[in-house]
């Protein structure tokens, strides 16, 4: 039997939480393993959970959600992540994405959807609701200067793309999955504005990003 996707939902409201547990406890596939009130102690918990999707909310005191993104994606860790929010703003979505997640739903997303995107994230694939897509649209025409949308992160993956390396020598390099690897050059490729990695060194030389 194939061993279910481990979860771990991390919101600053219980009733929240209770609500995706019972969402999910339907799927035989997926398993809820843990849960935290913020990131803070997302980041505390992580380690002895070591789920393979974090549910991650994006308002929440003490640390909210793209910073909680940022410093796990600088720490390497091997777990994709879902932004959940009730808010229609255009600059959690840029924040979230460009902090890594590679999904973005809103929290009245139908259970079905959920998971369905749980099992995408699983695989590294995103999901972006109508909502979510339309905000990233809109923030993407906005010019932006070449290099400064990169985060830390992606400006090392960047590097070693210069450098030739393919995905697994740089996951080996930045300890960190291949599917996380795949995401920031992604992330690359869209913020530089091309369509390959050969386009993305090319532009990073001409315009000394490395």
């Amino acid at each position: 039997m194939t061993k279910p996707i481990a979860v771990m939902i991390v919101d600053d409201h219980l009733m929240v939480r209770d609500g995706l547990k019972v969402f999910l406890s339907v799927y035989d596939d997926i398993q809820v393993v843990g849960e935290a009130e913020n990131g803070a102690a997302a980041l505390r918990i992580y380690p002895q959970l070591k789920p393979d999707v974090i549910l991650m909310d994006m308002v929440m005191p003490e640390m909210d959600g793209p910073t909680t993104i940022s410093k796990i994606q600088e720490l390497g860790w091997p777990v994709n992540i879902i932004a959940l929010t009730s808010f229609d703003d255009q600059d959690l979505v840029q924040r979230a994405v460009q902090a890594g997640a590679v999904g973005f739903l809103h929290k009245d997303v139908h259970a079905d959807k959920l998971a369905k995107a749980i099992r995408d994230a699983a695989r590294g694939q995103g999901t972006l609701d109508a909502a979510a897509a339309q905000a990233l649209i809109q923030t993407t025409q906005k010019p932006s200067p070449l290099g400064q949308v990169l985060t830390p992160r992606e400006n090392e993956v960047l590097q070693l793309l210069v450098q030739g390396k393919m995905n697994k020598e740089i996951g080996q390099e930045l300890h960190i999955s291949d599917a996380t690897v795949r995401l920031h050059v992604s992330n690359i490729l869209t913020k530089l504005q091309v369509s390959n990695r050969t386009e993305a060194v090319s532009v990073a030389l001409q315009n000394k990003l490395v």
